[in-house]
């Protein structure tokens, strides 16, 4: 399983976000050349996590975009479902009726309790720990 690079890309500019001093704001220019994302996918991603209520945007000469609330209220798992959706290891997970084996299928078992123990660490992994560790 590989998150999109869309979500990699959310990723890196709420880590970017969440360094700044609240309520300091950046460009998205700034977070691009900063984080490594090409511009044209950041102009998508910065409008993703602001519909999720993750960032606010503003325009102008003082414009830019800041975290909509502290980092340590944001997991990771916010992120990656504000840009891919939920999350699914494959169709078996998301019910017995996306198997044709239903709950009889040996592998079901281990890709339910896989994506329920990736879901957990990724819910309960936010921001400001991701920033604090790191310095």
């Amino acid at each position: 399983m590989q998150i999109t690079r869309q979500a990699d890309y959310a990723l890196r500019a709420m880590l970017y976000l969440s360094k700044l001093e609240i309520p300091q704001r950046a460009s998205t220019g700034q977070i691009a050349e900063k984080m490594h994302i090409p511009s044209s996918f950041l102009a998508k991603i910065i409008s993703q996590l602001s519909i999720a209520g993750l960032i606010h945007t503003s325009r102008g000469a003082r414009g830019g975009v800041s975290l909509a609330r502290h980092p340590e209220t944001i997991s990771v798992l916010e992120v990656v479902e504000a840009i891919d959706g939920p999350m699914a290891l494959n169709e078996c997970t998301s019910g017995a009726n996306g198997c044709p084996f239903g709950e009889e299928c040996p592998l079901r078992p281990i890709w339910c309790n896989t994506q329920s123990e990736l879901i957990e660490k990724l819910r309960n992994t936010n921001f400001h720990q991701l920033v604090t560790s790191h310095n």
